[in-house]
């Protein structure tokens, strides 16, 4: 039987490579044997992540990107279709968010969430479907906050929202053409950025990220590994979906 896990000789691109879920899912392709390109905005994180992606015995090409410009977006495509000769899978990772009072939030903030979280999404699909053979396949990370409100970060929880309802339609769109498209909403996860930040709240980061059914906060390869699921054929009877992977909901009990 087949491997479905088997990704030897195929490209992935991803974005927000240089750490963290990046980083995590681009070693777990690797070790299944995917070429990557990585992209970010930084080149040292990339390099690390790179030297990673060679140690387990795959190519690695970097590509500093800033994808909230949609010219960078489209020439990273451009540049491992060049470099691979194709691109079989897109990793849309990279994003962010802030939390700011409610007053304080401004209409730059506003456009800088949804140019980071979705608009980037938008353009590197589009540029990538463009070079995906049948059997491609796009994963968005979304976030939880796309599935619940979360106070001080309206601007990022409306463009994750927008980030999975794009994922159906474009899962709808591309279907005909062989590719899948689907989205992973994301919990708490004990990223480099989460940890800084619990660091400058002096916030203990197993109990701020507990707020789960499993009671504590993933890590980065709790993520890459739904995310291989998703590019391999292991899913090849899935598309348009948004899987949460965020550790279970709580319960409620009554007073």
């Amino acid at each position: 039987m087949t491997d479905p896990f088997d990704l030897t000789d195929r490209v992935a691109v991803i974005t927000g490579a240089g750490t963290g879920i990046g980083r995590a899912t681009a070693y777990l392709l690797a070790e299944h044997g995917a070429d990557v390109v990585l992209a970010g905005r930084k080149v040292e994180p990339l390099e690390v992540t790179a030297a990673g992606v060679v140690e387990r015995g795959r190519a690695a090409t970097v590509v500093p990107t800033d994808v909230k410009d949609a010219a960078a977006g489209e020439a990273l495509v451009e540049r491992a279709a060049r470099a691979h000769g194709r691109v079989d899978f897109l990793v849309n990772n990279a994003g962010g968010s802030r939390a700011k009072s409610y007053d304080t939030w401004t209409l730059q903030d506003f456009d800088d969430m949804v140019s980071l979280n979705l608009r980037s999404v938008w353009v590197l699909s589009r540029a990538a479907a463009a070079h995906m053979p049948d059997g491609g396949g796009i994963v968005n990370i979304s976030s939880a906050a796309s599935l619940r409100p979360v106070p001080h970060s309206a601007p990022y929880g409306a463009a994750k929202a927008a980030m999975n309802n794009l994922t159906a339609t474009m899962a709808v769109d591309l279907a005909p053409r062989g590719i899948r498209v689907n989205c992973i909403a994301v919990g708490t996860v004990k990223s480099e950025g989460f940890m800084r930040a619990m660091d400058r709240m002096g916030l203990d980061a197993d109990e701020a990220g507990g707020h789960n059914a499993l009671g504590r906060p993933g890590t980065p390869e709790e993520i890459a590994w739904p995310t291989l699921f998703l590019v391999s054929t292991a899913s090849s009877f899935m598309t348009g979906e948004t899987l949460h992977v965020g550790g279970g909901p709580v319960g409620w009990l009554p007073a």
